[in-house]
């Protein structure tokens, strides 16, 4: 069996000395290259569609076109469509609960950490969300949503394509309970919510957790407005 490629990581940030030193910090952990550093999110966009790297690590808070914006771009349906595989992006701020990074993961950012992180905790992130789980807890980004959109009258039609029980998955999700948590308040075994949150995803088309949150709020399925 050949090993595993390595984990492909681009950069973007407009401090020199921060760019420098997470690409030191990330080379030197096995199983992950820097392919690329971009000083603002014009630049990162375009190495994005040069490079095709796997997770991008994007500061939210750039002069010019800032991480919300790159964030946009790189998700927008006619870009995302020319890749041959998914990219994630990770935003970096300075604080908890910045609603910037709020509004970055409702373009599609997989979650967000401090700037301050560990060595240890960024390389872990990068691991992380290229296998496709968030880098913050559910509960967390349901708090960090919390307020951020005004709910639409009506539920999309896909909603209603769901059984009684995937759209009781859904709240909950949404409200940042686990797999385990879930199936202790519904009373079935842990695997069977997996195969619910699947078929959730799937009837939604959805990625993955973060945007079953992402989505919920948006449109008010959290907790008892389901």
């Amino acid at each position: 069996m050949s090993p595993a490629a390595d984990v492909r990581v681009l950069l973007v940030d407009d401090q020199e000395l921060f760019r420098q030193g997470v690409a030191v910090i990330l080379d030197a952990q096995p199983g992950i290259t820097v392919v690329g550093t971009a000083a603002d999110g014009a630049e990162g966009v375009r190495l994005v569609d040069g490079l095709s790297p796997d997770v991008v690590l994007m500061d939210v808070r750039m002069p010019g076109t800032d991480g919300v914006e790159a964030t946009r771009q790189i998700f927008a349906p006619s870009r995302a469509a020319l890749r041959s595989h998914p990219v994630r992006v990770i935003v970096l701020t300075t604080f908890d609960l910045d609603d910037r990074a709020a509004t970055a993961i409702r373009y599609g950012a997989s979650g967000f950490l401090l700037k301050d992180s560990s060595p240890e905790m960024l390389a872990h992130a990068v691991r992380t969300v290229h296998a496709g789980s968030a880098v913050m807890a559910p509960q967390d980004l349901s708090t960090l949503l919390e307020g951020a959109f005004r709910p639409v009258p009506v539920p999309p039609a896909a909603v209603a394509t769901l059984t009684e029980k995937e759209r009781s998955v859904l709240s909950l999700v949404a409200a940042g309970l686990s797999n385990a948590e879930i199936g202790g308040r519904l009373y079935v075994s842990e695997s069977t919510v997996k195969t619910h949150v699947g078929a959730v995803l799937r009837k939604l088309d959805l990625r993955d957790r973060v945007q079953v949150v992402v989505y919920a709020h948006e449109h008010g399925l959290v907790g008892g407005r389901s």
